[in-house]
């Protein structure tokens, strides 16, 4: 596994490096993997993930545009941007690149200031994508370790707020995955729009995956923005049942045994952790602790939030909705 990500250079052997590319890579310390065959590329993308593939356009022929052509194709490897560094500017050549899929064409009518911007915005534009639920456009892990990291380094009192779905198995079990998709952006919406809505920046918003999502918000406005959140989910959620589950409020489903029981509407449980009793050393610990007291809040009815309240692992006062 490589400490830094790295960038792969696509040419011919015994070409050197191009001086833009060798430059921005020492300034970036990223360390630079000249390769010339096309299998040898695909192997490392799968193995790992590179933060740009650079294609010598004028020198590799056919075997850059097929190898572009190929690696967009599966959209494992089509996550990594793809470089294309062309001399004389041709647009039938440029046409033909970016049919292929690749991310950024830079040539030689393209200012070399310009050039070096180009690369920041497209190493930017590939950590984002990366760390973006493809499913509802929020932060996925990566950047909510991040926000973790962020908060603990500053000195401000903080909420880690985990929310997850109660009853969202059976629902799926009852309707369908493409139901439970709808709920899942449904609930990332609530989330996103009361958070933004309420605190601007000073909130965030982020999809672990599934229907597990972490928003972040200042400690003293966990009673203010859970309390909406559970208010409009509480409105909103019995319209994704039909009208005879709706008003019965339960459906029958089938247990592990196959036996039946009765299952309510989905409810939020919201676990919550702060740093206003605690101090955290890692991000994992907060995560850890948001998970305890997720799977605390589930074993209440209803849709709650609960607050970890205690001041050293021996203790247990946790504070509710």
């Amino acid at each position: 596994m490589r400490n830094r990500p790295t960038i792969l250079f696509f040419g011919p052997v015994g070409r050197p490096v191009p001086d833009l590319v060798r430059h921005w890579a020492s300034e970036k310390s990223f360390p630079i993997e000249v390769l010339d065959d096309p299998d040898q590329v695909e192997s490392i993308i799968l193995r790992g993930h590179p933060c740009i593939l650079v294609v010598d356009g004028d020198n590799t022929g056919s075997h850059g545009l097929d190898l572009v052509i190929h690696l967009k194709s599966d959209s494992f490897t089509a996550i990594v941007p793809a470089l294309i560094l062309a001399g004389q500017h041709h647009p039938e050549k440029t046409q033909s690149w970016y049919g292929a899929g690749a991310d950024e064409i830079l040539t030689e009518v393209v200012p070399p200031e310009e050039q070096r911007a180009r690369l920041d915005a497209l190493l930017v534009r590939s950590q984002r994508d990366v760390s973006v639920h493809p499913s509802t456009r929020l932060p996925g892990a990566p950047e909510i370790d991040r926000e973790i990291r962020r908060r603990l380094d500053s000195d401000q009192e903080f909420a880690v707020c985990y929310a997850d779905l109660d009853h969202f198995k059976e629902y799926n079990d009852r309707y369908s995955y493409y139901d439970g998709d709808r709920v899942i952006y449904m609930l990332s919406r609530i989330l996103h729009d009361v958070v933004k809505g309420m605190l601007g920046p000073r909130g965030f918003v982020g999809h672990i995956g599934g229907d597990d999502f972490i928003f972040i918000i200042p400690a003293a406005d966990i009673s203010l923005v859970c309390t909406e959140i559970l208010s409009v989910f509480d409105t909103l959620v019995p319209y994704q049942y039909n009208e005879q589950d709706r008003r019965a409020g339960y459906y029958f489903g089938k247990d592990r045994r196959g036996q039946l029981h009765r299952v309510p509407l989905m409810t939020l449980s919201v676990g919550i952790v702060t740093n206003r009793h605690r101090t955290f050393a890692h991000p994992a610990e907060v995560s850890e602790l948001a998970t305890e007291m997720k799977s605390y809040a589930k074993t209440l009815p209803g849709s709650v939030f609960v607050v970890d309240r205690r001041q050293t692992r021996t203790g247990d006062d946790r504070g509710s909705r």
